[in-house]
């Protein structure tokens, strides 16, 4: 009986002994099973290259079709290879960089000159309650008054030269980059700055580490803002009075009836806008770095 009991215990003690394969150890994959993951993987990596493009090739390649086919008047909307054959040769000839380069001085001179007050100003309208109450009924009369419907003061004030255009600007940036700096400061953590001011932080290094870089986030919303702005407003304050610049070529294009010219105008307004725009983020994510993003 005894002897049953070890011919049977045996093979337990044996496979008890038996050393365990070590959890790390996985069977390899089959050459199948590693195609289809190469090829997802692979997948993948083109879906994120290329997606932010694909909207914008179906919309360029509507653009194409739709005059081709009789859908829109040829004469009043060419195919884009048409425009962007215009673009190649305003490019070439050099028209196009004239005008650029004149919209482009134009709108950072103005663009600069806003950045450097509103922030300041945003930044003291938030911090300090009676600077809020001095400047607030003022700022808000002239906030309610587009910059549109006083080009023609600006004009009047200050002639069809390049000090109108540039005022023009300032007065479109200004205040989308003042009202989000107001925003930015006034929404920074309260306990933020209780904590940083009982660890004996001066006000000026309070401001430096700690309201500033909470306040980021917004402040560059309203540079963004205030970009798209300030080329609009100078595209229409271009086309009065102005003898280069992108709104002027829009104009005078229209006006000559050389529409694919216009075209590629509106067409370099356009990438203008999304340079200016990829330059604002650029810097942003460079500024905050130390920021977390939502998804981790």
């Amino acid at each position: 009986m005894s002897s049953a009991v070890q011919l049977t215990e045996r093979p337990i003690q044996q496979s008890a002994a038996e050393p365990s394969r070590p959890a790390s150890v996985r069977p390899a994959l089959s050459a199948p099973t590693f195609l289809a993951t190469a090829v997802r993987a692979v997948g993948r990596f083109a879906w994120l290259l290329f997606k932010p493009t694909i909207v914008i090739a179906l919309f360029l390649l509507l653009w194409q079709l739709a005059p081709t086919l009789g859908l829109v008047d040829e004469v009043f909307l060419p195919p884009f290879s048409v425009v962007a054959q215009a673009f190649a040769d305003l490019v070439a000839s050099g028209e196009m960089w004239t005008h650029l380069s004149t919209s482009l001085n134009r709108s950072l001179v103005g663009y600069s000159i806003a950045v450097a007050a509103a922030v300041p100003v945003g930044v003291s309208i938030a911090w300090y309650r009676p600077v809020a109450d001095f400047l607030n009924p003022i700022l808000e009369l002239f906030r309610n008054t587009a910059a549109l419907a006083l080009l023609p003061v600006f004009i009047l004030v200050l002639g069809i030269g390049e000090t109108s255009k540039v005022a023009i600007v300032v007065y479109a940036s200004f205040f989308p980059i003042l009202l989000n700096t107001i925003t930015g400061v006034r929404t920074v953590d309260p306990l933020l700055i209780k904590s940083a001011a009982s660890l004996g932080f001066s006000p000026l290094r309070l401001f430096q580490k700690v309201v500033l870089p909470a306040a980021l986030p917004a402040i560059f919303t309203g540079l963004r803002m205030a970009a798209a702005s300030s080329i609009l407003v100078l595209l229409a304050a271009e086309m009065f009075g102005a003898k280069a610049g992108l709104g002027y070529l829009i104009t005078a294009a229209q006006q000559n009836f050389a529409i694919p010219n216009m075209y590629a105008g509106i067409v370099a307004i356009s990438l203008l806008g999304l340079g200016f725009n990829g330059l604002l983020v650029t810097l942003e994510r460079r500024l905050s770095r130390w920021r977390v993003p939502a998804n981790g």
